[in-house]
């Protein structure tokens, strides 16, 4: 029989991506989630974010989201108490094979699920850093983790962070990636991308900062993906940076991320930590399109010579040389490309990852 496998999902994109996979190998798959229905009162808990519309079939809510400051970003965390009874009644009417938790000491639905359900379960790990939420977090319900029949995380990184709170084995098992059909490595527009939140830590300031002399020297274009737009663009008019060349974007389908992927000759991503996997970085190999990435702890993991160009965290005039020394050479930009699309579909393609999941999945089952 088809196995079913609920997702928590902390990182909602990873979770979606997963289940499509896993679909394709002839599981069913349901994602217990958030939803925020379209109203007034989700305007002011989600202000200036497009978070409407009624959720897909395989999507079962159990509650509304707010925003929590963590760990040097905003995630969206259900505290809702009436999530509570939902997840209950979730769990006696599904009837399910076996749960995989994403960031398993996040309340409610997690925790909630660890006290509740006496089935398999597997827990994924992604974050990383000091993670001072767990402070409280282990105290509390930090004993439901010993429910977990197997733990992986995303990265090295992940593992390391999750460790220093909940001691144990871990599986690394990295995020996959959506790898389009086609790539074409040449014949680019002279355009570069940042895909990102505008975020203290994810340095969108510094590439800013480094735009003016960037766009002198290459005469290249910059389009910012994922940032709310009204908060760019008082960023801009903080550092005293011309909109020349610049496209405020905001959030884009995956469709549309995926094309402006396809037709950028590099990602630049800025970031100055915290990063336990460069979800954003895979994405941009996948598309061919090589990256000039902050030398950090979490990127280290993805980057490597023949696919992207390092350069130290925070420092404006590396990152200018960066991407000049990349746009100048097109005949070894294009090669980066092409290595990059060739290393994401040898690691990081999801039907690859679907089947470690299922040989992990089975383990937990059967123990």
């Amino acid at each position: 029989m088809p196995y079913s496998w609920s997702f928590w999902g902390a990182v909602v994109e990873h979770a979606e991506l997963q289940s499509e996979a896993l679909r394709r190998r002839g599981h069913e798959v349901f994602t217990i989630m958030g939803n925020d229905p379209p109203g007034q009162f989700t305007r002011s808990l989600h202000p200036r974010h497009g978070r409407d519309g009624p959720p897909p079939p395989d999507v079962i809510p159990i509650g509304r989201s707010v925003i929590v400051p963590a760990n040097g970003t905003l995630p969206n965390i259900i505290l809702s108490p009436r999530s509570f009874f939902r997840i209950r009644d979730t769990l006696r009417r599904m009837d399910f094979d076996l749960l995989h938790l994403h960031e398993p000491m996040t309340p409610t639905p997690c925790i909630t699920t660890l006290a509740l359900y006496e089935g398999p379960m597997v827990g994924t790990f992604h974050a990383s850093g000091d993670l001072g939420w767990m402070r409280i977090a282990k105290r509390v319900w930090g004993f439901l983790a010993d429910r977990l029949d197997r733990r992986i995380a995303v990265s090295d990184m992940a593992r390391v962070s999750a460790q220093r709170w909940l001691p144990g084995e871990y599986e690394i098992v990295p995020n996959g990636v959506l790898i389009p059909p086609a790539a074409e490595a040449g014949a680019r527009e002279n355009r570069i991308v940042f895909a990102g939140r505008h975020e203290q830590r994810k340095g969108l300031h510094v590439l800013l900062s480094a735009w003016p002399e960037i766009r002198r020297r290459t005469g290249a274009d910059l389009h910012l993906i994922g940032a709310d737009p009204l908060r760019v663009r008082l960023l801009m008019r903080r550092l005293h940076v011309s909109e020349d060349g610049v496209a405020v974007l905001g959030f884009l389908s995956q469709e549309r991320l995926t094309e402006e992927l396809l037709a950028a000759k590099a990602l630049v991503a800025p970031s100055l930590g915290g990063e336990s996997f460069g979800m954003v970085l895979t994405r941009a190999l996948a598309c061919a399109t090589p990256v000039v990435a902050s030398d950090i702890t979490g990127y280290r993991d993805v980057m490597t010579p023949e696919t992207s160009v390092p350069f130290p965290a925070g420092d404006e005039d590396a990152l200018v040389a960066a991407v000049e020394g990349l746009l100048a050479d097109e005949p070894r930009r294009a090669a980066m490309g092409a290595a990059g699309r060739a290393l994401a579909q040898e690691r990081w393609a999801w039907d690859a990852i679907a089947a470690r999941l299922e040989a992990i999945y089975e383990e937990a089952a059967a123990a």
